[in-house]
């Protein structure tokens, strides 16, 4: 009966956002740019004041990942985010054509509805609540059960922040009591016009089947290929970096190495240099077990967790200093579970001939992360165009895969949405940004004569089209017309009028 009370309660608490969560949305969608501005930037203030004590309350709560590699998604999702976008056209008039007498005007799109996952809880909140604000939209967030107090605690230094500012009260909001019943209420409310789906596959698929617009992601199984002209150690040094940032937890983050026959022991030594640990055939075997139930599931007792904490829990020794675990795989598929997403500290290793080979596999391996991001370490341009036909959205070049997708170290926009496009059945295939949240109205002035637009286009010559063409004089369509079936020639046409007059006349002679 109390769980049915929850429920109850928590539905009508998703109705009450949207509702005041509308309402200020209207009221949001008159502010000018200066307006806007001083909103976000007060936010951003607040963000940067608080983005250790959120990365500490999220480890804390979830127990994903590091206080250090939170902090510093934080504050991408706050100061780098602000810097990327600050001058970004989201109001009035963004964008006039003098030529084509074409002006392009932006609209909010009103009340959004932003989920929020576990694994990025804070940082997610943030950077979701400033691209709504930019956009001049109102957000209401469900977050992750696991993640809720964190969340809550986002959410309301972002609402505060923006209304200190002069944004209208309830213009960021966060369901308190999570439930399937209250989100599902939420995603088809009809005062939500878009969905912004971060989370698990299920979530995903979910928005997209709430009725309305959604922008979701897929799941990430980053590929990194070492090709033979890469700098080994420089390649080395970014996969871990990125594999072992805030423990893996990122879906961007490398999935499995791939390196070549030539270059492979190479690769492995410097690996082991710089703190992979090479699991043995029964050790990667124990480690599967724990990072998987339910075939390819991941355990979520061991998202980003640290090499020391898995190899414990699965019994093996690993030496002092190890950052990362490497699983050799002879291919892809249920019988290979390092094959598939592990957000954790955990990752596969492939060897192949050549490039033709490591093309094949990385197209494997992406089916079971297609459209999201792989990366590829090399010295040659050619290479990169030949991988740049991969089905991912992100093709990242010597750089690490979670910080490069989000656009830490590239010069992709800071983001926390990454769209992985139809493949991985998203709508977008870019980094969600303000840019994806808005309308885009055209203003057109006429360029040419409605009139005449046929006569006047030198390109509109179809012969075909003579006898069909109207006499401006006559009146008579073509070369010839017909009458009861009889062809008449239009030169006569005069002379069939008199005749027709002629009986006409005569009929009423009769009467």
């Amino acid at each position: 009966m109390e769980s049915i009370d929850r429920d109850l309660r928590s539905v009508q608490e998703a109705r009450d956002l949207a509702r005041l969560g509308k309402i200020a949305a209207n009221q949001l969608a008159d502010y000018t740019e200066e307006q806007i501005n001083k909103i976000l930037c007060n936010m951003v203030r607040v963000a940067k004041d608080n983005v250790v004590s959120l990365a500490k309350m999220a480890v804390e709560e979830t127990g994903f990942g590091r206080v250090e590699d939170k902090t510093y998604k934080n504050h991408m999702a706050s100061v780098m985010l602000y810097d990327s976008i600050k001058d970004m056209k989201t109001i009035g008039v963004i964008k006039e054509d003098v030529n084509q007498q074409v002006i392009d005007i932006a609209e909010p799109m009103g009340l959004l509805m932003g989920i929020v996952p576990s694994t990025n809880p804070t940082s997610t909140a943030i950077f979701k609540s400033i691209i709504a604000i930019k956009s001049r939209n109102g957000i209401v967030f469900s977050p992750h059960p696991s993640a809720l107090k964190c969340t809550l605690k986002a959410v309301s230094l972002m609402h505060d922040a923006a209304v200190e500012a002069g944004a209208p009260a309830n213009i960021i909001s966060s369901i308190s009591t999570p439930t399937i019943q209250a989100t599902n209420e939420l995603m088809k409310h009809n005062d939500i016009a878009m969905i912004i789906a971060t989370g698990g596959p299920g979530m995903v698929k979910a928005s997209y089947s709430a009725g309305k617009p959604a922008l979701g992601v897929g799941a990430g199984n980053s590929p990194a290929y070492i090709e033979r002209t890469a700098n080994i150690q420089k390649a080395v040094s970014n996969i871990i970096a990125s594999k072992t940032f805030d423990n893996g937890t990122i879906c961007a983050s490398e999935q499995s190495i791939i390196v070549e026959e030539c270059n492979r022991e190479e690769v492995v030594a410097e690996l082991k240099k710089q703190g992979g640990y090479f699991m043995t055939a029964e050790e990667t075997i124990k480690v599967c077990k724990l990072l998987f139930k339910n075939g390819h599931t991941m355990n979520a007792k061991f998202v980003g967790r640290t090499p020391q904490v898995i190899a414990e829990a699965a019994g093996i020794s690993i030496p002092e200093g190890t950052k990362i675990l490497i699983g050799e795989q002879q291919g892809v598929g249920e019988e290979y579970p390092l094959s598939y997403e592990k957000l954790t500290t955990v990752i596969a290793f492939y060897t192949v001939k050549d490039w033709h080979e490591a093309c094949e596999l990385s197209i494997q391996l992406l089916q079971n992360g297609i459209g999201h991001t792989m990366s590829l370490h090399t010295e040659d341009r050619d290479m990169v165009m030949k991988f740049a036909k991969k089905p991912a959205s992100r093709i990242l070049v010597n750089t690490g895969s979670a910080q490069g997708g989000t656009g830490a170290s590239t010069g992709l926009i800071p983001s926390f949405t990454l769209g992985c496009g139809t493949w991985g059945g998203s709508s977008v295939s870019e980094n969600v940004s303000p840019m994806h949240l808005i309308n885009i109205k055209r203003v057109a002035y006429g360029l040419k004569d409605c009139r005449t637009l046929a006569s006047a286009d030198s390109s509109f010559n179809y012969p075909e089209l003579n006898n069909y063409k109207v006499n401006s004089e006559t009146g008579c369509r073509g070369a010839s017309s017909s009458l009861n079936g009889v062809n008449i020639d239009c030169a006569d046409n005069e002379k069939l009028l008199n005749l027709v007059n002629e009986l006409v006349k005569a009929m009423k002679g009769v009467n």
